[in-house]
């Protein structure tokens, strides 16, 4: 395939994929239960899930890796087996998209605190990344995807031990914002153009943002963060805020309503649109949709 990075350049919006665990649980996964261990249990539900969001029209899929780091893992004593989780997630995605879509590295949270605010060290920390990434890495994905951080300064380390790695792979990252009086701020405190500057510092090629905020301010968010960068954009809203019904967590924006609003988001600038939490191969089709209809003014 052409390099992602290339394509963006010449102007393609691509697509990425949707929301993983909200599928991981429809097929199996029970409440408390590590996501990644089915790269091993059960590799035929991730596997089944990125053929999914292919047949969908999304141009990236990602791993079953967002827990990925031995950091993560500990808490279900899975840190031992961090290659063997990482490596395979890679490879189901690989053998699902047969080369017809990227396969993108998801890289979330550790779930620790740093120093002073936690126990955890810059370096430790930092070497929990560097220990999930190379197990992803050796695998040959084609990007890699820090998500989901509300704390830059974990972020930074997560986007360093992809680049002490390799220099070359493409790296995305995006954080998760509220909406406040003040404006858009992560749960540690940061705004988007601290946000902006300290991602593209650490050595990110493509910022924005994805989970927390259905997409109307999702799309305030791009168009603050398109305010502060010229570089690549990504976007991964959820379906809305979720509500509990019965028990069960619902959400309330539809595919339909995620085809009406995209064309406010191609034209904020974003770069790759794809969906978070609660959001279905249904929700990446509409999207997909909207995207190959539209013409920029």
């Amino acid at each position: 395939m052409e390099p992602l990075l290339d394509r963006i350049a010449r102007g393609e919006v691509l697509v990425a994929d949707g929301a993983m665990g909200t599928l991981l649980f429809e097929r199996g996964l029970k409440p408390g239960y590590s996501p990644e261990e089915m790269n091993l249990s059960r590799p035929e539900v991730p596997g089944e899930v990125a053929q999914l969001y292919l047949e969908a029209g999304a141009h990236l899929v990602q791993t079953n890796t967002f827990g990925g780091s031995p950091l993560k893992l500990a808490n279900f004593q899975l840190q031992d087996r961090t290659e063997e989780i990482n490596r395979r997630a890679v490879e189901i995605v690989r053998q699902a998209v047969s080369g017809r879509a990227y396969v993108s590295g998801s890289c979330g949270p550790t779930g620790c605190l740093l120093q002073p605010y936690g126990d955890t060290t810059a370096g430790e920390m930092l070497a929990a990344f560097r220990r999930q990434l190379a197990a992803m890495m050796a695998a040959g994905p084609d990007v890699i995807c820090v998500e989901t951080m509300s704390d830059l300064q974990e972020a930074t380390l997560a986007i360093r031990a992809a680049r002490e790695i390799s220099a070359d792979i493409p790296v995305m990252a995006t954080m998760t914002f509220d909406r406040t009086p003040r404006g858009f701020f992560t749960m540690m405190g940061i705004d988007v153009p601290t946000a902006v500057a300290g991602l593209l510092d650490a050595g990110a090629d493509i910022v924005g943002s994805n989970c927390g905020n259905g997409l109307e301010n999702m799309i305030e968010l791009a168009r603050e963060f398109r305010r502060h960068t010229d570089r690549p954009l990504l976007i991964q809203s959820n379906a809305g805020l979720p509500e509990n019904r019965d028990g069960r967590l619902q959400y309330s924006e539809s595919p339909e309503f995620f085809a009406q609003k995209a064309e406010e988001l191609l034209a904020a600038g974003v770069n790759i649109i794809g969906g978070c939490c609660g959001t279905t191969p249904a929700h990446i089709r509409a999207i997909r949709e909207a995207v190959d209809r539209w013409r920029p003014a």
